[in-house]
């Protein structure tokens, strides 16, 4: 993104109908024009101040702008390319910094010093075939900080579904970067780090199961190997998973916005849920899903912002849903903040698997995460 791009836009407000952070804040430097504007006076190396920086770090960076431009221009890409540059010049929230150094002392977005695999004593699979960090596989399951740290029972039943297909792990897996790059620091030593688990892994595929990893592997490390969405690898297996319905069940899903919006995947976590139970859609969804407000460091930098965005994305769910789920722990975390009865693709996954092929310990229910029976 340069100059040139930035001056394609015409300033014509489209954008205004659909910030997030516009409705909720309603300064036109809280939405996407008055941030083109913004990353405008700092790709032309006007003095950048404090008003510069609230401007470019309230944007949970969800592309919906991007979806609908009639100019066709990235604002997204304009508000990280000057992100990066005011960082650069010393300009960013301290709780960035903080994030920042966070990952770069301790490999994780939380300052954990425990270990990454922790999770992996609630998984059955561990004692089948040795530490599954030590074996050659043609796919790999890239955790991320939130499951590793925050959703450990979430990780232990992402990998014992994923471990039957064969599915290993990396042996000394970091923070993917899209911290970082979402907030405007430079994240290529842990692009490195994790290309080399990669590919000392001997894997031609990784599946991530967050949606801000996921869109970081995808677009922001090299071509090297294909990326996969759990959600995206479950539904090739849905033949093979052995899922039994739950007929009592109905749940709509929110799109994580790196994940849908900004990648594409739409269908396969529709393609699972239908599988399983009835789907009823949100009343703003795929394309014009409206983002759960935790992306783009909105939630490390401006908490009570995010929250509040997370709670205007709940009206959207529809009356009488059991659950909403995602495909994103970062959603989960925001929606339920909020208030949401948010559930995890893969909770709903392991809800359904039939009892001759079930490997969950007993109380990684569904049931005990959200009780089925209590109606919004």
């Amino acid at each position: 993104m340069d100059l040139p791009d930035i001056n394609r836009c015409v300033r014509c407000g489209t954008c205004r109908s659909v910030c997030p952070v516009l409705q909720e804040v309603g300064w036109e430097s809280a939405g996407a024009r008055g941030r083109i504007l913004t990353a405008k006076g700092v790709l032309e190396g006007k003095t950048v101040d404090s008003s510069a920086l609230q401007s470019l770090s309230t944007c949970t960076t969800c592309g919906v702008c991007t979806e609908i431009c009639p100019a066709g221009i990235d604002p997204v890409e304009a508000v990280e390319k000057a992100r990066g540059l005011m960082s650069n010049q010393g300009f960013f929230l301290p709780d960035h910094s903080i994030l920042k150094e966070k990952v770069r002392t301790t490999g994780n977005t939380f300052g954990d010093i425990g270990s990454r695999h922790g999770w992996l004593q609630d998984s059955l699979s561990q004692s089948r075939q040795g530490h599954p960090a030590r074996r050659k596989a043609e796919y790999v399951y890239f955790v991320g900080c939130l499951e590793s740290y925050r959703y450990p029972k979430t990780a232990a039943k992402t990998f014992n579904i994923l471990s039957r297909f064969g599915v290993g792990l990396l042996e000394d897996e970091r923070c993917c970067g899209s911290p970082l790059i979402r907030t405007g620091f430079d994240a290529t030593d842990l692009i490195d780090h994790n290309l080399k688990q990669i590919k000392a892994s001997g894997a031609h595929s990784v599946i991530a199961s967050c949606a801000g990893c996921y869109a970081t592997l995808k677009n922001y490390y090299p071509a090297d190997f294909e990326t996969l969405s759990v959600s995206e690898f479950l539904a090739r297996k849905i033949p093979d998973l052995g899922l039994k319905p739950l007929d009592d069940v109905t749940v709509t899903y929110h799109d994580p916005c790196h994940l849908g919006r900004c990648n594409g995947v739409y269908d396969p976590p529709r393609e699972v849920i239908k599988a399983i139970c009835d789907l009823e859609e949100m009343n703003a969804s795929r394309e014009r899903s409206r983002c759960c407000g935790g992306g783009g460091g909105v939630r490390a930098g401006h908490k009570d912002l995010s929250i509040n965005l997370a709670r205007r994305r709940l009206v959207d769910v529809p009356e009488g849903v059991d659950y909403i789920v995602t495909s994103c722990p970062l959603c989960v975390r925001n929606l339920r903040d909020a208030g949401g009865k948010t559930v995890d693709l893969v909770d709903l996954v392991d809800d359904a698997l039939k009892p001759t092929l079930d490997i969950r310990p007993p109380d990684h229910q569904l049931q005990a995460v959200t009780p089925s029976n209590h109606k919004r």
